[in-house]
């Protein structure tokens, strides 16, 4: 089936390299002439692992053309994919700007030949398909075409994994046409075992925002269990592990934590708690979510600056991880752009490493020293903060870290040791919802209520 996917972005590039797997012809168009010539040579934008390989198989079959001028596709296509940003609003409004998907929609309006399927697939409003529909007709009112929605549900890091093999797949339409045509292209990925479910354009647009909603709320609640669990001396760990094997909670989305960032939560709550406000319907749960997500990121830097001791101005600290989570490139709403300027401000000076996020990170942190691997930016520093999940920083050589470093000093906000390694190899060792592992004649394991005696 002959497809147009609209925006080469995130959603875009993942989209429709998949898509062009799957075995249909794809074309992506955006407006960025130098990133379309880049991804013709087969340059991958973006760091997502297994986009590389499918990008260069789409090019080379032919299945998956970048084009800057999308008039072509559109009048051959079964179904335009519209994956532009849909970010916060400037001005502090909570809204989400809408303007890049309609522009995206009157630059294919004019073009549309036959009946076509207007698939929205960035995260929009309810009543965006509405929307969509009039500046459509508007712009051609000859046009044959159905706003359909289809929420992406792809986690940075595993986008292919999680767009190849999906637990669902998502669809709102008003007609049995444009069902037919969604559920046909996205047959191969049905008959793998896919649950293809169609509801309304509008209940299709809300629950790709509850998603987001209810795992953000996962992630706040066990940050709220892990805060009460410091002062009570248990482990947060321990405790995620055993409410994850009831079926009824599972175990993602409870491990503690610096707070959730991202492309998708931060933006996508607030956008929520707009709507809510505007339809005057309460989300009380919600805006304390956002509160303690907030408040998290404080408690992070406390952590920081205890770990630190007393005077913190010219003390080196080395930073493992800048991006929002291991994986990926994206630095939007890390945790680190909320913490790090803290520190910094206070006169702490900065080593950091990210395995994919420097050069993104680099326009955030121009004072920063950034290092080669972790060794570098660990020698000499006073103490060291694992600030983001990469799988590489697991296996680190941590005697090599404890010599590289001027005191045996680790806070963990992603708790990736365990408090006996970290006991056994004599470091002071502050992680989150854990016991803190204090350096004393018997290394003993203490709580962080006692080892912090004042609040940040």
């Amino acid at each position: 089936m002959k497809i147009l996917v609209v925006g080469a972005g995130y959603v875009g590039l993942v989209s429709a390299a998949c898509f062009a797997e799957l075995g249909h012809q794809v074309h992506c168009l955006d407006s960025d002439s130098e990133k379309i010539r880049r991804l013709r040579q087969g340059e991958c934008p973006i760091f997502e692992p297994g986009l590389p390989e499918i990008l260069a198989r789409g090019l080379q079959s032919g299945s998956l053309i970048f084009t800057d001028d999308g008039a072509e596709a559109a009048a051959e296509a079964a179904a335009v994919f519209l994956t532009v940003g849909t970010p916060t609003s400037r001005g502090g409004s909570g809204y989400a700007d809408l303007s890049y998907v309609f522009d995206a929609a009157r630059t294919i309006a004019p073009h549309l030949k036959k009946f076509t399927v207007v698939v929205s697939k960035s995260t929009v409003p309810v009543g965006t398909a509405h929307r969509l529909e009039r500046i459509l007709f508007s712009a051609n009112p000859r046009a044959l075409f159905e706003v359909a929605s289809n929420p992406e549900f792809l986690r940075e890091g595993a986008a292919v994994v999680d767009f190849m093999k999906p637990e669902r797949v998502v669809v709102g339409t008003r007609s049995e046409r444009s069902e037919k045509i969604l559920r046909e292209i996205y047959a191969p990925l049905i008959e793998r075992g896919a649950n293809f479910f169609n509801t309304s354009p509008e209940s299709a647009e809300l629950m790709k925002y509850a998603c987001n909603a209810f795992l953000a709320t996962k992630i706040s609640f066990m940050n709220e269990i892990a805060h009460l669990a410091e002062k009570l001396g248990a482990d947060a760990l321990e405790i995620a592990k055993g409410m994850g094997m009831d079926s009824r909670i599972g175990s993602s989305f409870l491990q503690p934590g610096p707070g959730y960032g991202g492309s998708c939560f931060p933006k996508d709550t607030v956008a929520l708690l707009r709507a809510a406000q505007e339809n005057s319907a309460s989300m009380r749960i919600l805006e304390t979510v956002v509160e303690v997500n907030n408040a998290q990121k404080a408690r992070m830097v406390g952590k920081v600056l205890e770990a630190l001791g007393e005077e913190v101005e010219g003390k080196r600290l080395a930073v493992l991880g800048l991006t929002f989570k291991g994986g990926t490139d994206d630095m939007r709403d890390s945790p680190s752009l909320s913490i790090l300027p803290i520190l910094m401000g206070k006169g702490v000076q900065l080593r950091a490493h990210d395995p994919a996020g420097m050069e993104n990170a680099r326009h955030f942190f121009p004072e920063v020293t950034f290092c080669s691997d972790a060794y570098q930016a660990c020698d000499g520093a006073d103490a060291l903060c694992l600030m983001t999940d990469w799988d590489e920083y697991r296996s680190l050589n941590l005697k090599k870290i404890k010599a590289a470093l001027k005191t045996p000093t680790i806070v963990d906000l992603r708790n990736l040791f365990s408090l006996e390694a970290m006991r056994k190899l004599g470091f002071y060792y502050v992680s989150v919802g854990r016991p803190v592992v204090e350096l004393s004649e018997k290394k003993k394991v203490i709580p962080l209520r006692r080892a912090i005696g004042r609040r940040f």
